[in-house]
C-alpha cells in the first residue's frame, strides 16, 4: 500500500525520504503546478543524515491530481491544515488514515471534521528536521514519534511500514495527553525564546519567568489533560533548554524567515482553554499580549 505525503516542508520531506528510501512507495503531494514545477527541476528530495546524504527520486503531484488515497501524512503547518485537507478529501476513499503532524492543538479537530470518511491519527514527535533549501532535508537529531487514536485503541496494521522505514514509533492510548504536555513545553520556551531573540540557552536567564509560567500551564494540564500530564514540567523544560542551549526554537525560525507562527495553535490556543474553563492564568495572558505586540510591531501575522 503506497503512501502520500502532503507538505514539502521539513518534517514532511524527512517523512517521505525515509520511507521511499526503504522500499515503500511514496508519493509528494504539492501545493500548486509552480511548486510541481520547481519540484520537477530538482528531481529528487536531498536527504541529509548523519553526514550521509541521499538523492531520493519521488513522484509528485499537485493537490488537484485524482489518483485516490488510501494514506495520507499531512505535514503542513498548523494554520494551513483544514485549508490543504479540504483540498484533497474528495480524493481520500472510504476507510482512509491521515496521520497528522500539525504543532500545537485546535488543528486536529479542524481536520478530522472535514473527512469523516477518514480515521485521524495524532502524532506528537521529538524528532527534528529542518530545511536547508528547497526540496533538501537535514535530520536534526533522534527522537520519538508518538502515534494514537483518541477514538479508536486499536493499533492500525501499517505501523509495520514505519518500523521498515526505520521511523521510531510507539503507539499510545494517551496521545492527547502527550499532545498537551507538548504543547505546554512549546507555550514555557517559544514566545520567550521570540520575545527575547535567543536560542533555546537564553532562558537560563529568564527561569524565574519561565518557573511562572509553568506554573499555570500545570494547573491547565491538570484540568485539561490529567494529573499525570503536569508532573515536573518545570523541571523537564529546563533540562530541555540546557540540552538543546545552541538551538533556535521553530518559532523563533519562523519569527527570522518572516513567516507566520503557529501563536494561535500554541499559546493561544492554551490561554483560550484558560478563560473557557474558569482558569486564572494572568502571566500567561500577559505573555501572549507581549507576543502578538511584537509580531506586529514586526509587520507579522498575530493570529
Amino acid at each position: 500500500m503506497s503512501w502520500h505525503v502532503l507538505g514539502a516542508g521539513s518534517l514532511g520531506m524527512l517523512w517521505a525520504g525515509r520511507l521511499a528510501a526503504n522500499g515503500i512507495t511514496t508519493t509528494l503531494i504539492l501545493r500548486d503546478a509552480d511548486q510541481l514545477s520547481a519540484y520537477q527541476q530538482v528531481g529528487a528530495i536531498r536527504f541529509n543524515q548523519q553526514q550521509r546524504q541521499q538523492h531520493i527520486a519521488l513522484p509528485a503531484q499537485t493537490v488537484a491530481a485524482t489518483q485516490p488515497i488510501k494514506r495520507l501524512i499531512l505535514a503542513c503547518k498548523a494554520y494551513d491544515a483544514e485549508a490543504a485537507i479540504a483540498a484533497v478529501s474528495p480524493r481520500l476513499v472510504e476507510g482512509a488514515t491521515v496521520l497528522l503532524l500539525q504543532n500545537g492543538l485546535g488543528s486536529q479537530a479542524a481536520v478530522a471534521a472535514r473527512i469523516p470518511q477518514a480515521r485521524c491519527i495524532l502524532l506528537s514527535s521529538t524528532e527534528g528536521a529542518f530545511r536547508d533549501g528547497n526540496f533538501s532535508v537535514n535530520f536534526a537529531g533522534p527522537g520519538q514519534n508518538w502515534l494514537g487514536d483518541p477514538h479508536n485503541p486499536a493499533a492500525p496494521d501499517w505501523l509495520a511500514d514505519l518500523q521498515q522505514a526505520g521511523i521510531p514509533h510507539q503507539w499510545t492510548t494517551s496521545i492527547e495527553q502527550r499532545l498537551w504536555r507538548k504543547l505546554a513545553i512549546n507555550c514555557a520556551i517559544n514566545p520567550l525564546c521570540v520575545l527575547y531573540n535567543c536560542r533555546n540557552g537564553g532562558l537560563l536567564e529568564h527561569l524565574e519567568e519561565v518557573a511562572g509560567q509553568c506554573d499555570e500551564l500545570s494547573t491547565l494540564l491538570k484540568q485539561c489533560a490529567g494529573s499525570a500530564a503536569d508532573s515536573g514540567l518545570f523541571g523537564e523544560v529546563e533540562k530541555i533548554v540546557r540540552a538543546t542551549a545552541s538551538n533556535h526554537c521553530s518559532m523563533l525560525q519562523d519569527v527570522q524567515r518572516r513567516q507566520r507562527t503557529e501563536i494561535s495553535y500554541l499559546l493561544g490556543y492554551a490561554c483560550t482553554q484558560a478563560q473557557q474553563r474558569g482558569i486564572h492564568a494572568p502571566l500567561l495572558s500577559e505573555l501572549q499580549q507581549r507576543l502578538r505586540d511584537h509580531l506586529q510591531a514586526l509587520g507579522l501575522p498575530i493570529d
